[in-house]
Order: structure tokens, then sequence, then C-alpha cells
């Protein structure tokens, strides 16, 4: 985490939740035009950690180091989805599409 962190933009916990319910939405619409159903407690994760994305866009708080081979795994579809996401945000790094990345693979997995 950066100290010297400056807001971007205006960082209230009202304008970090209409961020991520905007998010949220285009979300939804990813899911849908793929056909990725999550369950209710992977929307509940899903929800929870784009709300910390919003955040970080809005705060411009670092991630912790995260390591690229931990996500060898996530197949290139799911991996340019959460991308996609990402670059909604606009100022996020790709360390973010890469945790991002998990979500979407297990709500794929409830599709087999």
């Amino acid at each position: 985490m950066r100290s010297e962190a400056v807001p971007l933009k205006q960082s209230t916990p009202e304008a970090i939740q209409a961020l991520a319910d905007k998010v949220l939405s285009q979300i939804a619409a990813i899911y849908a035009a793929h056909h990725i159903e999550a369950n209710a407690v992977q929307q509940q994760m899903l929800a929870s950690h784009v709300r910390a994305m919003a955040s970080r866009s809005l705060t411009g708080e670092a991630l912790p180091e995260v390591e690229a081979e931990l996500f060898e795994d996530i197949s290139p579809e799911t991996m340019a989805l959460a991308q996609q996401v990402v670059d909604l945000f606009g100022n996020l790094p790709k360390e973010e599409a890469w945790l991002l990345s998990v979500h979407i693979e297990v709500a794929r997995a409830n599709e087999a």
C-alpha cells in the first residue's frame, strides 16, 4: 500500500459503491453474452471483489505484489473477459485481471 496515495476521483463510500454497481451491471451483460451463470455465493464474492477494485481505482491504492504463475491454469478466454472488465475502470493494472479471472473461471465451471 502506498501511504502517499492521492485520491484520483471522489472516493466516498457512495462513490465507490456507485462505480462498483456500474461495473457489476456491465459484468452481468458480459456474463449473459457468454452464457456464464454465477451462483449466489459466487455473485456475492464477485461483488465484494469489484467493490475493492472500485476503491483501488478511485483512491489509487496499489495491490500487493501478485505472482503471474498462480494464474497459469486460467483459460485465455477467461483472462480476456477479466481484462475486459478491468479495462472498464481505465486505471487498474493487469494484476487486477489475474485476480478477477478466478471469479470468472469458477462461474464458467458451473456450465460443465
